[in-house]
């Protein structure tokens, strides 16, 4: 990393557990492989301002709502709101406060707020990749714990008869969500990884399927 972002790099970290919550597939580690993520689309995109990028991968997540709250698709404006008052405080640059305040409130999903500059873009896909593979499929299960879900459908994993639901089967959320992100990334780095890692995802929903027991298949 240049010298800029060495020195930023321990005060975003302070900044991104200054208002500590206990979601831990939004906790620090989160954001440490968001930043990993975006320094690699980085590499593609020299033209883009690595310190804003940097910035608003740690500052992302400032204020998480749950999935299912009511106010879940204005946490990323509200974050994007709070990170510049900390920023403010600590002292970055003023002219990068708008750059960052926009890849804070664009990378989220549920905001779907269109990502306008090249770190803005950088900063959604670095997000998204976090949702797909191995650390993906963990946060998916412990996120759908949290909220009460079932791992799969007793009967019908698959959804063959019925409609899906990650809402109620976590298993689900592959095909609802999860299956959709390649196809969304705005750069070309991300859309080759997103793809890669979502069929490891499908082949994981394969060998589930098989290990799962339905009525069916259970001897009686």
């Amino acid at each position: 990393m240049s010298d800029t972002l060495t020195t930023w790099h321990p005060r975003l970290i302070a900044l991104a557990t200054h208002d500590a919550h206990d979601d831990g597939a939004h906790d620090l580690n989160h954001l440490h492989r968001v930043w990993q993520a975006a320094q690699t689309l980085l590499v593609e995109h020299p033209e883009a301002d690595s310190l804003v990028v940097m910035a608003a991968c740690y500052l992302h997540d400032l204020v998480n709502l749950p999935k299912n709250h009511p106010d879940r698709a204005l946490a990323s404006s509200m974050a994007a709101q709070r990170a510049i008052e900390l920023l403010r405080e600590a002292g970055f640059p003023a002219d990068k406060h708008a750059g960052v305040a926009h890849a804070v409130e664009a990378h989220s999903f549920s905001a779907a707020i269109t990502p306008e500059t090249i770190e803005a873009k950088i900063v959604q896909d670095a997000d998204r990749l976090d949702a797909l593979g191995a650390v993906g499929l963990a946060r998916l299960f412990y996120t759908a714990g949290r909220m009460g879900s079932a791992f799969a459908h007793p009967d019908d994993p698959l959804a063959v008869s019925r409609a899906l639901d990650d809402k109620a089967f976590a298993l689900d959320h592959i095909e609802v969500k999860l299956a959709g992100l390649p196809a969304t990334m705005q750069t070309a780095a991300a859309r080759k990884l997103g793809e890669s890692r979502l069929v490891w995802l499908r082949a994981f929903r394969d060998t589930f399927v098989a290990e799962w027991g339905t009525a069916d298949t259970l001897p009686s």
